[in-house]
C-alpha cells in the first residue's frame, strides 16, 4: 500500500525503531507488566472496559497475590514513585453494558478513590456511541495498541485449552469464560509519542484538564519481549464522530479502502464483526477482478451476547452473500475457530495481514460503528523493502492459521506452499483432520430479521442516524457510492 497516496488513511505516519505483535492476552499481560514496572515518568490507560481485579497470571481456581491484580499494581506503582503519573480513562458505558461486565464503572471508582491513580469515566460522546479505543502508554516512549480490554475474561492464550482452569471466575465452573482471541501490538519511538498525544487529547476533551508532554526518557521495552519489526513504517489511524463542533475523522475506514484495493495476492482478515456495506463492496469487487487477491476471513461462529447475535449475526450473512456472489474465481473463504472439544472461541481481535507488507492491529471492528460513530484506534505496519519485516509479517499469517488449526508451523506453511494459497492450505489441512476452522454459513433470515439486517439495527454510521435507522439505508447506499469512485482512482 502506498501511504502517499492515501494521505486520509492515517492521522500520523512515522518509524518505529522496534514493533512486536501478541497472539491473546497472556503473553501481553505479561509484556505490559514487565514495562509498566520500569515506568518512571507516566502510565496511561484508554478503554472500553477495564476491570481493577484482572490478574496479569490467574491461577488455576482463580488464586493468587493481591499485587497480581492490575488494580492494586497500578496504585502501588504510584504510591511508591509520586513522580509516576498513572491515568485511566474508561469509557462511561451505559447501564445494560456495564451490568453485562460486572458493573465495572461503580467497581473502578470504588477501587481507585483516595489513590494515586487518577480513574475517569468519560462519557463525551454522541448518546449511543462508545469509547472503544485500547492502548497502555508508557512516558511517551512506549506503547501498547489493539482490541484487548482489561477483563478477566479477556485472558486465554494461543493453546485456546477446554476448561483451562485459570479462566475461572473465584474458582467457580459454573463462572469459566470462553476461549477468547486477542492481538494486540507494542511500539516505541515516535509512534508511541503519538499515541500519547491521542491520549492526553482524549483527557483534556473528557476534564478539561491539559496533561503536560512528559519529557523524553528511554523506552521501558520488556526485556523478554523480542521486537519482530525494527525501523518499521508505522500509521496510527483513528475514528471520531463530527460532534457538538468536534471535528471527526474516519481514518480507519479509509484504511481499510487502501489497503484491501491495493492487495495483489492476500487478504486474510479477523474480526469481531464483518457488517459493513462499504468493507463488503470493496472485497466483492476485488473478488471480481480474474486475477485479484483470495479473501480469508476469521471470526466467531455466534456473537456470546443477546443482542449482538440478533443484530450483528444477522446482518453478517449480507455480508456473506455479498462475497459468494462476487466470488466467481473461488477464492473467497470465511471461517470461525472452535476448541479441539469443538466449543467456540470468540474472536474480538481486530487484525489484518494483506500480501507480506501490510500488518494493521487495533480496535475498528468491520461494523459502520466503527467507521464514524465510536472512538477508534489502529496501528498499521508496511514493510517496504525490508526482507526482515515482509518475511515477518509473513510468518505471523501462517502462526495463526497453525494456532487455529492446531498443528505445527511448518505444518501450515507446507500446505501453503503445496496449494499456492492460504485459502486452499486451509482446506487442505481440514481434509486431514485438523477442523478447527469451519466455514460460517449464511443464515436464512426471517421478515424481522430481513428488516434487522436492512436497517443495521445497533449500527449506526453517524450521529446523524443514531436513532433514526430509517436513515441508514440511504446514508449506506451514499457510501457504496462514493466507493465506487474512490475505487476507480485507486492505483
Amino acid at each position: 500500500m502506498d501511504t502517499a497516496a492515501h494521505p486520509e488513511a492515517v492521522w500520523r505516519l512515522e518509524t518505529a525503531p522496534r514493533a512486536a505483535v501478541f497472539v491473546d492476552v497472556a503473553d501481553y499481560l505479561a509484556a505490559a507488566k514487565a514495562a509498566m514496572s520500569r515506568a518512571t515518568r507516566s502510565i496511561h490507560f484508554l478503554n472500553w472496559a477495564f476491570e481493577p481485579r484482572t490478574r496479569f497470571k490467574p491461577e488455576p481456581g482463580g488464586g493468587g497475590s493481591a499485587d497480581d491484580e492490575i488494580g492494586h499494581f497500578l496504585k502501588r506503582l504510584a504510591t511508591d514513585n509520586p513522580a509516576l503519573d498513572v491515568r485511566v480513562l474508561c469509557w462511561k458505558s451505559a447501564l445494560p453494558v456495564a451490568a453485562t461486565q460486572g458493573f465495572f464503572p461503580l467497581q473502578d471508582r470504588r477501587w481507585f478513590e483516595g489513590s494515586a491513580v487518577k480513574f475517569v469515566l468519560d462519557g463525551k460522546l454522541p448518546f449511543g456511541a462508545c469509547h472503544h479505543q485500547k492502548m497502555i502508554v508508557i512516558d511517551d516512549a512506549l506503547a501498547f495498541c489493539g482490541g484487548a480490554d482489561i477483563g478477566p475474561d479477556r485472558w486465554d492464550t494461543p493453546a485456546h485449552c477446554d476448561d483451562d482452569p485459570r479462566r475461572l471466575k473465584d474458582g467457580r465452573h459454573k463462572a469459566s469464560y470462553n476461549s477468547r482471541h486477542e492481538v494486540m501490538c507494542l511500539v516505541d519511538g515516535a509512534p508511541a509519542a503519538t499515541l500519547g498525544e491521542l491520549f492526553r487529547a482524549r483527557w483534556r476533551r473528557a476534564t478539561g484538564e491539559t496533561i503536560a508532554k512528559p519529557l523524553p526518557v528511554a523506552p521501558a521495552w520488556p526485556d523478554d519481549v523480542a521486537p519482530a519489526l525494527t525501523d518499521v513504517r508505522v500509521g496510527v489511524s483513528r475514528t471520531a464522530a463530527h460532534w457538538r463542533g468536534e471535528e471527526g475523522s474516519r481514518e480507519t475506514l479509509d484504511l481499510s479502502l487502501a489497503s484491501i484495493a491495493a492487495a495483489r495476492r492476500c487478504i486474510y482478515l479477523e474480526n469481531q464483526y464483518f457488517t459493513s456495506p462499504v468493507v463488503a463492496r470493496a472485497l466483492a469487487a476485488r473478488l471480481q477482478e480474474p486475477e485479484g487477491p483470495e479473501v480469508v476471513l476469521i471470526s466467531t461462529q455466534r456473537s456470546p451476547s443477546w443482542f449482538d447475535h440478533l443484530t450483528m449475526d444477522r446482518t453478517r450473512s449480507n455480508f456473506i452473500r455479498t462475497l459468494q456472489d462476487a466470488d466467481h474465481h473461488g477464492r473467497f473463504r470465511i471461517y470461525s475457530p472452535v476448541t479441539t472439544l469443538g466449543r467456540i472461541i470468540i474472536v474480538h481481535a481486530k487484525f489484518a495481514i494483506i500480501d507480506d507488507d501490510f500488518l494493521r492491529v487495533g480496535s475498528a471492528n468491520m461494523n459502520n460503528r466503527s467507521t464514524g460513530f465510536d472512538t477508534e484506534c489502529d496501528v498499521a505496519f508496511f514493510a517496504g523493502d525490508s526482507a526482515a519485516n515482509r518475511e515477518m509479517i509473513a510468518g505471523l499469517r501462517v502462526r495463526l492459521v497453525a494456532h487455529w488449526l492446531g498443528c505445527a508451523n511448518e505444518t501450515a506453511q507446507a500446505a501453503i506452499e503445496s496449494e499456492g494459497s492460504l485459502g486452499g492450505a486451509i482446506e487442505a489441512l481440514r481434509a486431514t483432520g485438523h477442523v478447527r476452522l469451519r466455514p460460517i454459513p449464511t443464515v436464512p433470515l426471517g421478515p424481522a430479521s430481513t428488516a434487522i439486517a436492512a436497517l443495521h439495527i445497533g449500527d449506526p454510521l453517524t450521529p446523524a442516524d443514531s436513532f433514526q435507522p430509517w436513515k441508514r439505508p440511504k446514508l449506506l447506499s451514499e457510501a457504496v457510492a462514493g466507493l465506487r469512485l474512490a475505487k476507480s482512482s485507486c492505483p
